[in-house]
């Protein structure tokens, strides 16, 4: 993570804010508020190091499940079997991206598909459909632009752990 917190705490309120004023006083906010300061927390350090530790991404998921789970008693339970299936079919996703070429996606990139997956699954099938392709999107613009100003080349590597989180935030603004 940053050695200067300021700007990830400034971001990570600003993110705060705009999911609290976008969702409103609903069930399963305490889920999108808990990726909202661990994805800021992931984007940073993702940034600065390449990497996604399991001491954030695993637990998260645990968090947003069992915060999802609590929600689900409030608002039925067809939207955390959403969750669980968006959850595997995100995992399986980019575990196969991994699979096929380790060199292009992380591990930690999988873990966090897990948190993502069941945020965006438990918003239904568009908002699931949007994230990826805006993820998909995002990242492919950052890594076009990084070739045209010839910072990199096709086998560079970035981190991609900020445009998933972009990605499902964009969903999850749009959806939720």
């Amino acid at each position: 993570m940053s050695r200067r917190p300021f700007p990830v705490a400034v971001v990570a309120a600003a993110v705060v804010a705009v999911l609290a004023v976008r969702l409103g006083r609903r069930p399963d906010l305490p889920a999108f508020l808990l990726l909202g300061v661990l994805g800021t927390m992931l984007s940073f350090i993702d940034v600065a190091l390449k990497r996604l530790p399991d001491p954030l991404t695993l637990p998260g998921a645990l968090g947003v499940a069992a915060l999802l789970a609590l929600a689900s008693l409030d608002v039925g339970f067809g939207h955390f079997v959403g969750a669980l299936y968006g959850m595997g079919a995100l995992f399986l996703f980019y575990a196969i991206q991994w699979v096929i070429v380790p060199h292009q996606i992380g591990l930690g990139d999988v873990k966090l598909a897990l948190s993502l997956g069941l945020v965006l699954g438990w918003l239904g099938l568009q908002a699931f459909v949007l994230g990826i392709v805006a993820i998909q999107v995002l990242g492919g613009l950052w890594a076009l632009g990084v070739i045209i100003v010839r910072r990199g080349g096709l086998t560079s590597s970035i981190p991609f752990g900020p445009f998933m989180l972009a990605g499902t935030l964009v969903a999850v603004l749009r959806y939720a």
